[in-house]
């Protein structure tokens, strides 16, 4: 499409007709200007872009400068001699009671020990509790020792710099290090040094990728937005800050129901799902590329409207889910079951409709329609399937998902052009 062809006739989501179990979809290329007429699925249209739609653009979308700095993933621990946890069944990990004698023999273990929550844990719980906790020496050197030359005060930072790279410091460097709490530092170093593998780059005292720039972030919030980086549920929720998260998550240092609405919007989960990759058949939500392009409306972040709808919807998801005992993916599975007739999970469809239509105003997009059907991604052979529960999502008719990923699409090529960024095409 940018190389001088024309695509004259598409048909999307077609089961390939051999043995193989994919979905296809069949196009026809024109070299050159076409002057016939162009056919998508069943209907005629003047465009066909790349992406298969009527509108929209070719090029990939750009990553927008006003998106940057604001999501995260979690920090990659690369051992689990780092934690304590009652589930871990590999025998790596501190049992609870270790950290509880730790704790009471000195409370100042408590500084250096921190809770500690992945994907699981957010979609499994039905308060998004965690079960584990993690020793965390941050960034701190080793240890202090007497060293030839100058002291810490009197250094330069060069000789400050190679100090910190060996995590050997001089007696009198005035923060702390990972030696002041010998009796975790003792556990990390029986469970974790030399049992990470030869791609370890961090020293063995360290998580691998702290992500400090994340805590920078969010200093001074009471909570954060989080999202699991894999699975199908799509469901984004608050968790406290002052924990560390697992690289499983993905985090938003938002604390406003504004910015979940936003998230947790059809808007966000069409883009997020048509330029995800995947992992088997899990959504893999990747920041680059479901965050960082995603044209957000004016005011996201802090918009009346959309306080109300988003608070209304997680107030009710958050009940639903203490009252039924059940956790984020249980209830999305609920949520998209067609044959689920509860009115609780039946007025969650119709508060999520209702934050739909807050985030459809908010672009001033009021002529797109939030009425959603269970539908299935892609056609099924329903005597190979047997009696599997086939994979329906309670969400947007095609028609409509396709004209909101070609407005997002067109809005983020325009977004990317007011930044000043060159045009991919």
């Amino acid at each position: 499409c940018t190389h001088d062809g024309e695509i004259y006739r598409a048909r999307r989501r077609v089961p390939w007709p051999g043995l193989a179990a994919v979905v296809v979809s069949v196009l026809h290329v024109h070299k050159g200007p076409f002057s016939g007429a162009k056919h998508l699925d069943d209907g005629e249209t003047e465009t066909i872009t790349a992406f298969l739609f009527h509108r929209g653009g070719h090029d990939d979308p750009a990553r927008l400068a006003e998106n940057a700095g604001k999501s995260f993933q979690g920090s990659i621990v690369l051992g689990m001699g780092f934690t304590f946890d009652d589930t871990d069944k590999k025998g790596v990990a501190s049992p609870l009671a270790e950290m509880e004698r730790l704790i009471e023999k000195n409370p100042k273990n408590k500084e250096a020990i921190f809770p500690y929550i992945g994907g699981a844990e957010l979609n499994a719980s039905p308060t998004h509790s965690h079960l584990r906790y993690v020793i965390n020496f941050r960034d701190w050197p080793l240890r202090r020792e007497k060293l030839p030359g100058p002291g810490w005060a009197a250094a330069d930072e060069t000789l400050r710099t190679a100090w910190r790279r060996t995590g050997i410091v001089p007696m009198d460097y005035p923060e702390p290090v990972a030696e002041d709490w010998p009796e975790l530092l003792a556990i990390v170093q029986g469970r974790v040094k030399g049992r990470r593998g030869s791609h370890s780059t961090a020293p063995w005292w360290q998580f691998e990728r702290l992500r400090p720039e994340l805590f920078a972030a969010t200093a001074g919030l009471d909570h954060v937005v989080a999202v699991s980086r894999i699975g199908n549920s799509f469901a984004f929720a608050f968790l406290p800050r002052g924990t560390v998260y697992n690289e499983k998550l993905v985090i938003f240092p938002f604390d406003r129901t504004s910015a979940l609405a936003t998230l947790q919007s059809r808007l966000h989960e069409v883009w997020a799902r048509f330029f995800s990759s995947t992992l088997k058949d899990d959504l893999q939500y990747t920041p680059s590329d479901c965050f960082e392009t995603f044209p957000f409306p004016a005011a996201w972040e802090t918009r009346a409207d959309l306080e109300a709808a988003g608070k209304s919807y997680y107030d009710h998801r958050a009940a639903l889910m203490i009252g039924n005992d059940e956790g984020l993916t249980k209830t999305c599975n609920r949520f998209h079951d067609p044959y689920e007739t509860d009115p609780a999970i039946q007025k969650l469809r119709d508060l999520h409709a209702a934050m739909d239509r807050a985030v459809l105003d908010a672009y001033g997009w009021t002529d797109i329609p939030t009425a959603c059907d269970f539908l299935l991604d892609y056609e099924i052979d329903d005597e190979t399937w047997g009696a599997r529960k086939k994979p329906y999502r309670y969400r947007w008719p095609d028609e409509v998902r396709d004209e909101v990923l070609a407005r997002l699409l067109e809005l983020n090529a325009r977004r990317a052009a007011a930044e000043g960024q060159p045009n991919p095409g």
